[in-house]
């Protein structure tokens, strides 16, 4: 058995959803070409034993040869052995056939996913996103998964026809023209079928959301007393996904009656002509057997066609929805090719000027702006900045990635191993000493492996303060040449924002920091203020020359020593 994920998925086919199924289907090809052949062997196998069955009773017990009553009990013998080896085969090659696409979608979808960053959440739901991940993914590999079986019945019901055709051309074409008629008459189910799931799915996906946000802000919701309100909101929408599920369900039943019904009455049909024919003595006793037994065969190559149709219905349903995300292009595309120097980093639309190698802080009357100015400085946001007088457009994104870190509160602390979170334990010096910088040692000191204690998805057993000091270690750690930070101490009390402040400019020493933050204990270890009002740079200097001489500035900082003291005591 090969093993999963491939290491290159390769490049999707995603200008349609049938054009991206047939992409996972030749990135697999031999798989899919093994799988349908020995879907076909395993199948006609099957649909030849009515046959042999036929001819030994008329060769042999009619006609009381022994010799051919073997011969023809030696070829059923054979069909089964070749059943079984194929049936065998069939089955691993559609397990890997299913498992495949399945993993090629994650993989695909994962990377594009990356590759659109901030641009995503803007665009499409986390439900969306998750309900991709599990159940699309599932019905993608279904629908590769059929093809083995699919093709088997496809051709069993050819070799059927033609055998019957041979022996009796009324029961050929009551074959022949009774399967497209059973495949017409449950088309009209697979239509309302697709769309009640379509809904269902949507549904689950905005349930998703829902879940999702009331846990991020389950400690918020306490404290304003609101839960009762929202578990009354997913309480509704839960009922109305209920719902869609009901009429999923009540659709499916109505299929699966009809792919029994249907079938059962072809066979039926089938079954009382070969009665006629063999009373009249149009037809052998064998042949009567041989109908008989071909009438309880295609019962399940029938049924094998109408779940193909519907996986396959529901798979372009799926790839539908993994196109989408495939056509999507980042906000701020990746058209430069420049690699970025060392120099001024500029934001001209505020004239904010970040000097390399310098501690320098962006003090603004409003957050948002200095929310802005990091975003534009990281490139995260259009905007006419230059480095070293290069336009960061003309600069590779890449590039302008991995020389840029933008930490701000958004972040989010990922499920997993600590260490593995804060940097590897291959870079556990430097995560040692960024823990200490940002004074988060004693976080990882109360845990009970310490580095290697296992982090809940957002880390939820950490306070907000907690949580800020280990984005902040994990921020120091990845050790970018630019680094902007936006309020890094917001929710530390002023004792710990001090020695943060102190220590950080003794890890950053020689290197390019930007912190965006109003804190005077911040700010005092700047060595460069840039004082922003109105979304322009109105003064520069250091903090203690601005409280002189920016009354604006003193202001700004001043009541944020009064939130300092609020939050210390």
């Amino acid at each position: 058995m090969r093993s999963f994920p491939v290491a290159d998925p390769g490049t999707p086919d995603h200008r349609s959803a049938a054009r991206y199924l047939l992409w996972a289907a030749r990135a697999q090809v031999g798989t899919m070409v093994g799988a349908a052949g020995c879907g076909i062997l395993w199948m006609v196998s099957q649909a030849l034993m009515p046959a042999v069955i036929g001819r030994a009773i008329d060769a042999g017990l009619s006609a009381r040869d022994a010799g051919a009553l073997v011969t023809w009990s030696g070829a059923l013998l054979a069909l089964g052995l070749v059943q079984a080896a194929a049936g065998v085969l069939r089955h691993r090659f559609s397990t890997v056939n299913w498992l495949g696409a399945a993993f090629r979608t994650i993989q695909v979808t994962t990377r594009q996913v990356v590759r659109l960053g901030a641009t995503l959440p803007k665009r499409l739901a986390t439900g969306e996103v998750v309900s991709v991940g599990i159940a699309d993914v599932s019905h993608i590999g279904s629908a590769m998964d059929i093809v083995g079986r699919g093709s088997g019945a496809v051709v069993s019901i050819a070799v059927a026809g033609v055998i019957l055709l041979t022996a009796s051309w009324q029961l050929g074409l009551i074959v022949l023209a009774g399967v497209p008629l059973l495949a017409l008459a449950v088309g009209p189910l697979l239509r309302p079928l697709h769309r009640y799931q379509q809904r269902q799915r949507d549904l689950n996906g905005e349930l998703a959301t829902r879940a999702g946000d009331i846990v991020a802000g389950l400690r918020v919701l306490r404290g304003i007393g609101g839960e009762q309100v929202v578990a009354a909101r997913y309480r509704a929408e839960s009922q109305a996904v209920r719902a869609a599920g009901v009429r999923v369900a009540r659709t499916e039943s109505l299929l699966d009656g009809a792919q029994v019904l249907l079938p059962g009455l072809l066979v039926a049909l089938v079954t009382w002509a070969g009665a006629r024919f063999a009373l009249n003595g149009e037809i052998t006793t064998g042949q009567l057997v041989s109908f008989y037994g071909y009438a309880v065969f295609l019962i399940d190559p029938l049924r094998t066609l109408t779940e193909a149709a519907d996986k396959i219905t529901k798979a372009h349903v799926a790839a539908r929805r993994v196109v989408r995300i495939l056509q999507m292009t980042p906000e701020l595309p990746d058209e430069g090719t420049r690699s970025p120097a060392r120099g001024d980093l500029v934001d001209e639309e505020s004239g904010v000027v970040v000097r390399p190698g310098r501690l320098t802080a962006v003090a603004a009357t409003s957050p948002e702006d200095a929310q802005a100015i990091a975003d534009r400085l990281g490139r995260f946001a259009d905007g006419p900045v230059t480095w070293s007088g290069i336009p960061l457009g003309e600069l590779s994104l890449r590039a302008v990635r991995e020389a840029v870190l933008v930490a701000d509160n958004e972040a989010r602390l990922f499920s997993g191993r600590l260490a593995d979170e804060l940097g590897g334990d291959g870079a556990a010096p430097r995560v040692e000493a960024a823990l200490r910088a940002a004074c988060a040692a004693d976080v990882v000191e109360e845990l009970p492996d310490g580095l290697r204690s296992t982090v809940a998805e957002g880390g939820r057993e950490f306070s907000g303060g907690q949580q800020q000091r280990l984005r902040l270690a994990r921020a120091l750690a990845a050790d970018p040449e630019v680094l902007i930070l936006v309020e890094p101490t917001s929710a530390v009390d002023a004792h710990t924002e001090a020695r943060i402040a102190g220590r950080l400019r003794a890890f950053r020493d020689g290197r390019t920091t930007v912190v965006c933050t109003t804190s005077p204990l911040v700010l005092d270890h700047a060595d460069e203020v840039v004082f922003v009002e109105d979304g322009k740079a109105a003064a520069t200097g250091s903090h203690r020359g601005l409280l002189g001489t920016e009354p604006a500035y003193a202001a700004t900082v001043n009541r944020e020593d009064l939130i300092s003291e609020e939050r210390a005591s």
